[in-house]
């Protein structure tokens, strides 16, 4: 959470000093203990750690609203057997937007706006103030407050007459999200979505909160009595709430400042610091790091392994392999991992992985196949390789469009019948112990039940196997979530049964299961396609299809990097689009003036293309790397303090500037960037020209000292960015290969390469038979000395090579080598 002087100047403002006084929402306060569950909220690691974000002053802000197409997604907002068309009581402004979670809100009795200009000049033209909502089409609590207060008539009543009212989608609009969630969590102590935030109309936040109800409860202002108490005091005084709020933007500002860096890039006390504070926060039992609810942080992950990798004779380092392997373990049996249609929930809200926030993200799927794929090349246990295949499975029957592009989300909700009237959460995906027994009825292996067995090993219960404390609103009352607490030997044991028949009556159950789950309605697709989350897929695919030898991840990474290149991309500028949706007939479609790409679409989309190019050896992507980290540092680059800002300044609806510092459920946009500047610098010649290695060298270095107090201070807020400077620190590890791409001695150091657990790791191969694009072959081969005409692999640390080795067993011995760090040279 943001702290300091600024904060307290924030949190005076926004509950009432002598200019706003008695505005208090009290989010936080507790009259008893049932309280604790009343103001839930969806919520993302990255919220609950120290955050800050630096800035760059837009103000005064004049907007662009963004003009559409005729051509809307259609989307089913009750039961899907009834016919919609002839339920819409109302229509607002929405129903011209792409992006799913507004066409949700699109029939509420709320006069809502998108974010634009018009809504602005109505409020200043009308002088009210704006209540600003946002969130996201898969967030549970969104739904909630919308059946709760966006659908009531007499709520909406309020809204309209007292406020201009818009709406949000937190995944289309990141840079507004987080400029308004960093004065929620400053001002509240806590952040989460829905987010609910009141403006002026020059777009200064004055108070706000997460989730409320609509009426009073448990001492605590509903949203009725805030938006009428608000009103009414901007109604009598709003000259001193134009006064307080210059005082909430300038410590915005103040908030958002990192704090002043260091003048050398830190060193290894610093990942020292990081490895031993997980080491002391690690859960024994269930794994993770910290207490419920539990995320499957891939960042803390990939730091873990990159630590142990560096020499994995070290102790700590080992420690750090079991941890996540560990950890890997349990998150893949527990109720997390969805074992019927695979793929991995948001979530857990216990300590067991066991009961999730039943939404599954794009970007968890894409990164956890990173993880998971690290685990298998550590151990080469099958175990992890499976958990590979199942995600890919999930995410291309489910979260896919024909043409390469990845979905983002699925929903935590959905009817449990077809004619219910309400959804419930977790309503797809969980099951009644007579559901199981009457599907699984009657088969059986000679006089065992398959639904014993079954019951066994996932650990279902008559009564349901969910505790109340994992369920305050008793909606899974009754529910089984399948859960392995046990091993596949146990319950072999047990029922005195083979491997193979375990296995048989596991497959043909869970297929029976898969048939049954096929037949309820399905949760919410959001079929909205992010640039950055795809370029996390890239990678996850193309890490996926080497550690596990499989071209057809490969492929579908290649598919997926057309397809941004084809729709989320305009050549002409050389920049990137952050969004673009599914029409209601199945094509891609845009808005006529598509959102322009962030930090992250660049930085995640370029990761993607270097693991990419180094799955497929096609060059192509790494030219297409090189010249989207060329536009990234045009838009983003901080030319007084190092460090890339979130957004360029094309867009002056954003009222601040930030530059984030927090790797949370998604990496930051500067901690990848980091990485990838020390990669493109490899590839490239040693000049400091802009597209030249020292250059880039330079950079990942100014981005280090950016962050370096946050990393030396609290660097288990950047894990990502300690495995980068950890990088900076040892130097790559260069693995150059002469030799023809298609020779089968060529493949076979491929794979002994490719079959390794290698953070930092750069790859390239050079055929000199290729016609290759700007002479890749010839600056690689400026390197290494010749080996004739036979294939031959150089191990370079620290930019000088070993000779040439053709046999498979001395690159291997070469590459199991401890990376020792480079003096440094700062």
């Amino acid at each position: 959470m943001p702290t300091g002087r600024a904060v307290l100047l924030l949190r005076r403002l926004s509950t009432g000093d002598s200019r706003l006084k008695n505005i208090n929402l009290n989010q936080n306060s507790t009259k008893d203990s049932s309280s604790a569950f009343s103001f839930p909220v969806c919520i993302h690691r990255d919220l609950g750690a120290s955050k800050r974000f630096s800035s760059y002053d837009l103000s005064p802000p004049t907007l662009i609203r963004r003009s559409f197409s005729d051509n809307i997604i259609k989307m089913a907002t009750a039961n899907p057997e009834t016919n919609q068309a002839e339920k819409h009581k109302f229509s607002n402004r929405l129903v011209t937007e792409r992006s799913p979670y507004l066409l949700q809100h699109a029939h509420n009795p709320v006069d809502w706006y998108p974010w634009c200009q018009e809504a602005i000049d109505r409020a200043k033209k009308e002088n009210k103030l704006i209540f600003l909502s946002i969130g996201y089409s898969t967030c549970h609590w969104c739904h909630v407050m919308e059946k709760e207060c966006f659908e009531n008539e007499a709520v909406a009543k309020i809204m309209n007459e007292h406020y201009v009212n818009i709406k949000i989608d937190r995944e289309e609009r990141p840079d507004l999200d987080r400029v308004y969630m960093l004065f929620i969590t400053a001002t509240t102590g806590r952040g989460g979505w829905p987010m609910s935030i009141f403006l002026t109309p020059e777009l200064c936040p004055v108070t706000g909160g997460t989730y409320f109800p609509p009426e009073d409860r448990w001492g605590r202002p509903g949203f009725k009595t805030i938006l009428l108490s608000l009103a009414n005091k901007w109604r009598e005084n709003s000259a001193q709430f134009l006064e307080a709020s210059s005082n909430v933007l300038d410590a915005l500002r103040n908030i958002s400042r990192i704090q002043d860096s260091t003048t050398a890039v830190p060193g290894e006390a610093t990942w020292t610091k990081c490895v031993r504070h997980y080491l002391s926060t690690f859960e024994p039992d269930f794994g993770g790091f910290g207490t419920a609810p539990k995320f499957p942080q891939a960042s803390i992950f990939n730091f873990l392994f990159h630590f142990y990798a560096r020499d994995k004779r070290d102790q700590e380092g080992k420690t750090c392999l079991e941890m996540c392997l560990h950890t890997l373990t349990k998150i893949a049996k527990g109720g997390i991992h969805d074992h019927v249609s695979g793929g991995f929930a948001r979530y857990s809200v216990d300590n067991d992985w066991h009961v999730p926030h039943f939404e599954k993200m794009l970007y968890d799927q894409a990164q956890l196949l990173v993880a998971y794929t690290d685990a298998y090349l550590a151990t080469k246990d099958e175990f992890f390789a499976e958990v590979v295949r199942d995600i890919v499975k999930y995410i291309n029957r489910d979260l896919r469009h024909e043409t390469g592009g990845y979905y983002s989300a699925e929903d935590a909700d959905s009817y449990p019948y077809f004619g219910a009237e309400h959804k419930k959460e977790g309503a797809f995906c969980t099951w009644e112990y007579k559901e199981l027994k009457s599907l699984l009825e009657g088969k059986q292996l000679g006089s065992l039940s398959y639904f014993e067995i079954f019951c066994d090993y996932f650990s279902v219960q008559e009564n349901g196997n969910i505790s109340p404390e994992s369920d305050p609103h008793s909606e899974l009352t009754d529910k089984n979530v399948l859960i392995i607490y046990g091993s596949k030997e146990e319950t072999m044991s047990r029922f005195g049964i083979t491997l193979e028949q375990f296995n048989e009556v596991i497959n043909e159950c869970i297929g029976i299961l898969f048939e049954a789950r096929s037949k309820r309605p399905r949760p919410h697709l959001d079929t909205k396609m992010l640039c950055s989350w795809n370029g996390l897929m890239i990678a996850g695919l193309a890490q996926a299809g080497q550690g596990l030898g499989d071209k057809s991840f490969v492929d579908d990474a290649l598919k997926t990097a057309q397809f941004v290149k084809d729709y989320l991309y305009d050549p002409n500028t050389k920049t990137l689009f952050h969004s673009s949706y599914r029409d209601e007939v199945g094509n891609i479609t845009q808005t006529n003036q598509p959102i322009e790409g962030f930090l992250d679409d660049y930085a995640f989309l370029i990761k993607g293309l270097l693991d990419l190019y180094e799955a497929s050896l096609d060059l192509n992507w790494l030219n297409w790397a090189r010249e989207l980290q060329l536009k990234q540092n045009e838009l983003f680059w901080d030319m007084d303090n190092g460090g890339y800002f979130t957004t360029s300044t094309c867009d002056p609806s954003v009222i601040l500037r930030l530059k984030e510092d927090q790797d949370g459920a998604e990496p930051s946009g500067n901690s990848v960037s980091c990485h990838n500047l020390q990669r493109l610098a490899t590839y490239a010649d040693k000049s400091a020209v802009p597209e030249g290695g020292d250059h880039e060298r330079e950079l990942a270095k100014k981005v280090l000292l950016a962050f370096s107090k946050k990393m030396m201070d609290h660097p288990t807020a950047l894990p990502e960015m300690v495995s980068a400077l950890m990088f900076y620190n040892d130097s790559p590890t260069q693995v150059l290969i002469a030799g023809g791409c298609s020779d089968p001695r060529t493949l076979e150091l491929l794979r002994v390469v490719r079959s390794r657990l290698l953070p930092g790791r750069v790859l390239a191969v050079a055929d000199p038979a290729a016609d290759s694009p700007v002479g890749m072959s010839d600056i690689l081969l400026s390197r290494i000395r010749s080996a004739g005409d036979v294939p031959a692999a150089y191990v370079c640390r620290r930019y000088a090579c070993s000779l040439p080795v053709t046999d498979v067993k001395q690159l291997e011995t070469l590459l199991d080598e401890p990376a020792s760090p480079a003096p440094q040279n700062n």
